[in-house]
């Protein structure tokens, strides 16, 4: 089956799992013990933000709702538009569960106002034994992380991504498809 059987509604697309998004903070336990793997203290969700009232008025409830918690939890927001003119939303905070927690806030009020197909993708931060940064990105429309290790301008470490894929397991719902590991150039976090 194909597109045209999806159209015709022979087929449904799959849809995303969500919860899906929590694998990453049991998985952080075996990234911090057994692979040397350390957070920055930062995350970020990228959609692609719409220029209507309503969009923007779940946007600043967004930011709101996690400055609100922030009392409690210490996370901080900010948000930016990149040169694709996608918005991240950037929350900082030492405490790794407490970014996974502030990212599942931000895709769920998206998703309950109606504007889940917008989200790109959830990302988070880390780095390796010896300062390296190297990315865990969620794909919300596939349901999957994939690694993403930057080498230099505009090029990745695949061999680096691959043994990650490897060393994590059955830790995490890791895409399968290769072509699916999409770079992030330019991530401002």
């Amino acid at each position: 089956m194909g597109l045209f059987d999806i159209l015709a509604g022979k087929r449904k697309l799959a849809r995303p799992a969500p919860d899906r998004l929590f694998a990453m903070s049991t998985a952080y336990v075996t990234f911090e013990t057994e692979l040397g793997i350390r957070t920055r203290g930062v995350a970020g969700i990228v959609f692609q933000a719409l220029a209507t009232a309503d969009f923007e008025q779940i946007a600043s409830d967004m930011v709101e709702v996690v400055e609100g918690t922030s009392s409690d939890s210490g996370t901080t927001v900010e948000t930016r538009d990149d040169d694709y003119d996608y918005r991240w939303m950037v929350l900082r905070d030492p405490d790794f569960d407490d970014l996974v927690v502030g990212i599942n806030a931000v895709s769920g009020a998206l998703e309950a106002g109606g504007y889940g197909d917008r989200i790109l993708c959830a990302v988070f931060s880390f780095e390796d034994a010896r300062g390296r940064p190297l990315y865990w990105i969620y794909n919300y429309k596939r349901g999957a992380f994939y690694p993403f290790v930057p080498a230099g301008d505009h090029a990745r470490d695949n061999e680096r991504e691959l043994r990650l894929k490897a060393q994590v397991g059955p830790e995490l719902p890791v895409e399968r498809e290769l072509e699916r590991w999409f770079p992030l150039l330019g991530i401002p976090i």
